[in-house]
């Protein structure tokens, strides 16, 4: 019998389940979806879905790696690299998601399927685009019945959608309290009087929240259709395309490296020193925290290296996405992530999503013009901070900024300097304890300094 485990978040769906085996993530497809998917196979869908890049593509394996009873095909799926979720996801990244998700949709119902379930969580971000990525979501479509996913559609995408174009503030944090979809009800309430008088949020926020609060049952339900399932379909891909930030609004760290760097001559000195020390370096993976805009970001990219890009600012989060998108770049990965507050593990057993730190693995984490904001903005000492480094980065490509820099100097004007600890000399303390320091130079014309370290092997 083949060694495996079941994957933490599979056990909802009868029709099969993800599991690890070796190195290798598969689905085990059940007996009782197996017409099903042959359905899905036979129909020409699959192979459609595939060929335009909305569905994940997959190998058959006819071994019985479970040795399951109600087994019927094992696949084995392309590999995602990195795991992420709806709430790791800026505004245009769950819009696209949304728009994909939609489209799968209409393509299901070319071949006689339709989707029985809609939520984010079946979406992954792969080369610069999403996908779908569960192959056991299509059921045979009846034109009879509704949309049953229509609800979970708008509570996981619709809903955070319309919160964060009216509200113009980030809905992740209310993603991540109501990560199965955030309900009508609340919805409604947040959102503002003048939303009332949109036709789509009313049909699809007030009325559903209507329905929802109701305690009387229906004795006569509409007979639905064919056509009014295609005109719902179209209805959300208006409101969703239509949909989009404001293009005037601008956040602390949306502009930080066109107005509130040092110079251009202390941007243009750094990347010298950071191609210089990458340089000397052989890596395929990344993590840029606190990358701001994507300066670096986009210079570790155009070396091949797979990168994700994460910071605090939804804004120069979403920016990014969309630079990436425009200009096909498509070896950066965009993401929502405050160190200080990183996704948890959560759901059923706390396991159902796994944290951020134990989903993102890379060769090369980089920290530039970010431990000072760690230290003085949220009061994390230099050892705690160069514990949690040990424990994500095999090298570590960071800059630190003293108390002598003017934008220190800006942190602490108005509050007691509590911080005797945060210097040159403690860093370098702290952090040798946990890597070797390979490399140092300062920036020239700033008294900010330039390491590479290497982790170090700590019992």
């Amino acid at each position: 019998m083949s060694s495996f485990h079941l994957h933490a978040s599979s056990f909802k769906d009868p029709s099969g389940f993800v599991f690890v085996s070796g190195d290798k993530i598969y689905r085990q497809v059940n007996t009782s979806y197996a017409t099903t998917y042959q359905q899905l196979m036979n129909s020409g869908l699959y192979q459609q879905l595939v060929k335009q890049q909305l569905l994940i593509p997959h190998i058959e394996i006819t071994d019985n790696l479970t040795q399951s009873g109600n087994w019927h095909v094992t696949l084995l799926p392309e590999f995602i690299p990195h795991i992420t979720y709806p709430y790791e996801w800026s505004f245009d990244q769950l819009k696209d998601a949304a728009l994909l998700t939609l489209q799968v949709l209409k393509t299901a119902l070319e071949y006689g399927l339709i989707l029985k379930d809609a939520t984010p969580f079946n979406i992954q971000f792969l080369n610069g685009k999403p996908v779908f990525i569960d192959t056991l979501s299509f059921e045979k479509y009846d034109e009879k019945q509704p949309w049953v996913a229509y609800r979970q559609f708008c509570e996981g995408f619709l809903f955070p959608l319309y919160l964060e174009y009216y509200l113009q503030t980030a809905s992740q944090p209310l993603q991540r309290a109501y990560f199965s979809g955030i309900p009508a009800t609340v919805t409604a309430k947040l959102l503002p009087f003048k939303s009332r008088w949109n036709l789509g949020v009313w049909l699809h926020v007030y009325l559903q929240r209507s329905v929802s609060n109701s305690n009387t049952t229906r004795k006569y339900q509409a007979q639905f259709s064919k056509t009014k399932l295609l005109n719902l379909i179209r209805h959300l891909e208006q409101i969703i395309s239509k949909l989009a930030l404001s293009a005037n609004q601008r956040t602390t760290w949306s502009n930080y490296y066109e107005e509130t760097i040092l110079d251009q001559a202390y941007l243009q000195e750094k990347e010298k020193l950071f191609q210089s020390m990458l340089a000397g370096i052989q890596v395929t993976t990344a993590l840029d925290m606190g990358a701001n805009d994507g300066y670096f970001s986009k210079l570790m990219a155009a070396k091949n290296i797979r990168v994700i890009a994460t910071d605090f600012d939804t804004r120069c989060i979403n920016n990014l996405y969309r630079y990436c998108k425009q200009n096909k770049v498509t070896n950066i990965l965009p993401l929502i992530a405050d160190i200080a507050n990183p996704s948890p593990a959560m759901g059923f057993a706390n396991a159902e999503r796994s944290a951020f730190d134990e989903r993102i693995h890379v060769e090369l984490v980089t920290a530039l013009a970010l431990i000072h904001h760690l230290v003085i903005s949220k009061n994390i000492p230099l050892p705690l901070l160069a514990a949690y480094f040990h424990g994500i980065a095999p090298l570590l490509l960071i800059e630190f900024v003293p108390k002598q820099d003017p934008k220190v100097q800006q942190m602490l004007s108005g509050r007691t300097d509590v911080f005797d600890d945060y210097n040159e000399s403690e860093f370098e303390t702290s952090f040798s304890a946990f890597f070797t320091i390979q490399q140092k130079t300062g920036i020239s014309g700033t008294h900010r300094t330039l390491y590479l370290m290497k982790k170090k092997e700590v019992v």
